[in-house]
């Protein structure tokens, strides 16, 4: 029975080596009996099973694997309610180009359309917010429809695919020899793009004769691994970094073309500016924040994406680190590439910096009780390591840390993306913590975030991940509270957006992890080095100002 001819394996199996192939790891899920198959594959594969308390971390968790490896995530979920609970997270997934595949049960074919157990349209519902989603329809076609829904993953810009497995198709077996198992690597081409060579000797000409150029380095800077390409361009021709979503840490805190603060003023100011792998989407103003006179330059690895919302002076659609090495290699020999010149430029944005750093000082040393959430993440700024991955979950307190807080190395800044999703921190800690057990893990969560998937801290308790965790707590959603208040008056500004005075350092002691509460300032770092030394999960309830509010709350700059 080992020559393949007679030898029987079932949908399950046949998935679990389809996943082996892709290089993945670990699935995340939650149990369901459609889906059991698929684990008893993993066991013979060497595939690890993480079991959570809700299917949306599972999808999170998948969505957040994706990022910190560069290796697809796989989340497995059961049919009806465990696929729709696993609908956040692959959403989120789409809008913020994650590539993870989402395994979902469903009733066996030979009951199709007759009211089966947890029975619903999962790939009508999944469509829209996937690259692919399909029914395997066969059992000796599950390993090669998975290798299809990893392969759509990485059509264009990367996002998540979705399949679900009529448990009859799931359990049934076949012949070995009828089934098609995909090779590892040999079923999908590289998707790596240089893009158009004279687009980028146009680029190459644009740094050289510019005189104010300033580039923003956005996530898929980081989806790519263009680090070092980001790093020698910028150096060699002398020109400003902004980084934002992932590509946050691409160049460390104090580099000197290391820029955060000053953004607003080099957009408006710039002769050139290059966008890099990231929308003109809100957190951009649709493309209004950049200067009208300003040549524009946009790279994505999307075609759809460039030019979207605002003309562009050239777009080039390719791999953000062989763009950018080419523009490098292109314009360096060229008078020094343009980059003596720019010593004032620079010198200019770093006095905006020093300015808006010395207008916000005395709250992020402020000794106010309750806390204001400046003093809060500066702590946690100045307690990251460069071996500390961030974690950013919430609203108005993820939005101080977001000007404050400045991850010291690539890959080490994790927040939801332009879906805005609250609830990802502790899947993204559960995530980060397992494929990286040597990175120190600090999340710093909003009390209405951690809400809403706060019960899986029991899951990091239970597979032993230490983290250092922050509850930015004021008992409020305050970026809608801010809002209403605005809109509606003070007399209704508490409608619907406040929460109870919940001590969530005793919540993670009640599940086993360490937990402390924190109400003066003077008491964040040690706190913090304890939580550190506990070895354990942990959260440390810090008590802030319910009135303090973010720059970017007060301005409501997501909804203009």
């Amino acid at each position: 029975m080992s020559d393949g001819t007679s030898e029987l394996i079932s949908g399950g199996h046949l998935v679990a080596k389809a996943l082996k192939a892709e290089g993945v790891e670990v699935i995340y899920t939650l149990c369901g009996g459609h889906i059991i198959d698929i684990y008893d594959g993993c066991v013979d594969e060497g595939i690890d099973v993480i079991d959570v308390r809700h299917e949306q971390v599972a999808a999170h968790a998948a969505d957040g694997y994706a990022r910190i490896t560069g290796r697809p995530g796989c989340a497995v979920v059961t049919a009806g309610p465990g696929t729709t609970d696993a609908v956040t997270g692959v959403a989120n997934a789409f809008r913020a180009e994650s590539p993870m595949l989402l395994i979902g049960g469903q009733g066996a074919l030979s009951q199709h359309k007759m009211g089966s157990l947890q029975d619903l349209p999962h790939v009508d519902m999944m469509t829209p917010i996937t690259k692919f989603a399909a029914t395997v329809p066969d059992t000796a076609r599950a390993a090669d429809m998975v290798s299809m829904a990893f392969r759509e993953c990485y059509n264009g810009a990367p996002g998540p695919s979705f399949l679900e497995i009529p448990r009859d198709v799931l359990d049934a077996k076949v012949p070995l020899s009828s089934a098609r198992i995909p090779t590892a690597g040999a079923y999908r081409a590289s998707t790596r793009s240089i893009g158009d060579p004279e687009a980028i000797e146009k680029l190459a000409d644009l740094l050289v004769h510019s005189e104010k150029p300033a580039v923003l380095l956005g996530s898929q800077v980081w989806t790519t691994r263009a680090t070092d390409a980001a790093i020698d361009l910028v150096r060699t021709l002398n020109v400003p970094a902004y980084m934002n979503g992932a590509g946050r840490g691409t160049l460390p805190p104090g580099d000197p073309h290391h820029f955060q603060l000053s953004r607003r003023y080099a957009f408006n100011e710039a002769d050139l500016i290059i966008i890099v792998g990231t929308p003109f989407d809100f957190r951009m103003g649709y493309g209004k924040r950049l200067s009208p006179t300003a040549t524009v330059v946009q790279i994505d690895l999307d075609y759809r994406t460039v030019g979207k919302n605002r003309d562009i002076d050239l777009g080039i659609v390719g791999d953000a680190g062989l763009v950018l090495a080419a523009a490098t290699q292109a314009a360096s020999g060229r008078i020094n590439g343009g980059a003596a010149r720019r010593k004032e430029w620079l010198d200019e944005l770093r006095a905006v910096e020093a300015k808006a750093i010395g207008k916000r000082l005395p709250q992020l040393r402020s000794d106010a009780s309750p806390i204001h959430p400046y003093r809060l993440v500066s702590e946690i700024n100045d307690f990251l390591t460069e071996d500390s991955i961030y974690i950013g979950d919430g609203g108005d307190i993820v939005t101080f840390s977001g000007q404050v807080v400045q991850p010291k190395s690539p890959g080490h800044w994790m927040d939801p993306g332009p879906l805005g999703t609250l609830g990802v921190g502790i899947p993204f800690v559960l995530a980060a913590k397992q494929a990286r057990p040597d990175k120190e893990v600090v999340a710093l969560f909003g009390d209405g975030a951690f809400s809403l998937t706060g019960w899986d801290f029991e899951t990091l308790v239970r597979y032993d991940l230490p983290f250092v965790g922050i509850v930015g707590n004021n008992s409020s959603m305050n970026q809608i509270r801010y809002g209403q208040a605005a809109k509606y008056g003070l007399e209704r500004e508490r409608i619907g957006n406040t929460l109870g005075d919940v001590h969530y350092d005793k919540f993670a002691q009640m599940l086993g992890g360490y937990g402390e509460e924190v109400r003066d300032p003077a008491d964040i770092a040690p706190a913090l080095r304890r939580a550190r030394e506990s070895g354990k999960p942990s959260l440390i309830n810090v008590w802030v100002d319910p009135d303090a509010y973010a720059p970017g709350t007060m301005n409501q700059t997501m909804y203009k």
